[in-house]
């Protein structure tokens, strides 16, 4: 690869990250002004009575596609609610309009937007805004994590038993595997939180706020963003092989470098591959 093929690279991606800013404040202002009136938006459900969507869910997608079709109409795109458009460029943005629609609907602060261009190396462009927090979380590939402009990094003070874990899990998985999961970190002394959203706390852990999180099925949407945080901060991430099927799940796992190997054995993640 010739170095001006990279500084090609380097200014697409430039490009795309100042627009997915762009569309992320559209689609943030979008969800507020949702939010504000969720007890009239409509509600469906999906694969079962807990996993809701609700119009706004569609309405903040159909924002940030449009947005995308505008602008880099060559570009693949992945979303919850819409699902995979090819692309010809090499770049797909994967995004979740909301996520964290149980706690966005009850009136909790625990959600937010992700937005996420990859490549053929992974995550390289990672935004989440947290609307209700006025939170914004943001990597580009070898420029660092910023949290409202100022750079943040993975935790190096605390361990499993010091820090905090994040935790999820979801009907993907067979419960006497979440609990045998939920067992063994208990027994080894780890404090855990469970929040509404999975992206967010993936966010927090770019942000050091939490050692790790980890959760044995997750989609590309609900993880890409926070993967680039994640990666950029100083963290380390469990491959998530989007090539091979876009919109199937994965385990996932980000955390701090100290308690990654940790983490990964006593949750033993690959019984959920």
């Amino acid at each position: 690869m010739t170095t001006e093929t990279v500084l090609d690279q380097a200014a697409e991606l430039e490009q795309r990250f100042n627009a997915a800013q762009k569309m992320a404040d559209e689609a943030a202002a979008l969800a507020l002004e949702h939010f504000a009136n969720r007890d009239d938006l409509n509600i469906d459900t999906k694969r079962h009575p807990q996993d809701v969507v609700s119009e706004a869910d569609k309405a903040v997608e159909q924002k940030i596609r449009s947005l995308i079709a505008e602008h880099f109409p060559e570009d693949a795109l992945l979303g919850e609610e819409f699902g995979f458009v090819e692309g010809t460029t090499g770049y797909t943005w994967v995004i979740d309009p909301i996520d964290g629609t149980a706690p966005f609907l009850n009136g909790l602060p625990g959600w937010c937007v992700c937005i996420a261009v990859t490549d053929k190396d992974g995550a390289a462009i990672g935004i989440i805004d947290v609307p209700v927090l006025t939170e914004r979380f943001a990597a580009l590939r070898g420029k660092g994590t910023t949290l409202n402009g100022s750079p943040v990094r993975v935790t190096e003070r605390f361990n499993l038993q010091t820090g905090m874990l994040g935790v999820g899990a979801n009907d993907r998985v067979a419960p006497a595997q979440v609990g045998k999961m939920f067992e063994d970190l208990m027994s080894a002394g780890v404090s855990y939180t469970r929040y509404g959203s999975g992206a967010l706390m993936l966010a927090w852990v770019a942000a050091g706020r939490l050692v790790g999180y980890v959760e044995p099925r997750m989609s590309a949407w609900d993880c890409m963003a926070a993967y680039c945080l994640i990666t950029e901060a100083g963290g380390k991430i469990l491959p998530f092989p989007m090539a091979e099927n876009p919109s199937a799940p994965y385990p996932v796992l980000g955390a701090a470098p100290q308690v990654f190997d940790e983490v990964l054995d006593l949750t033993n993640l690959t019984q959920f591959a």
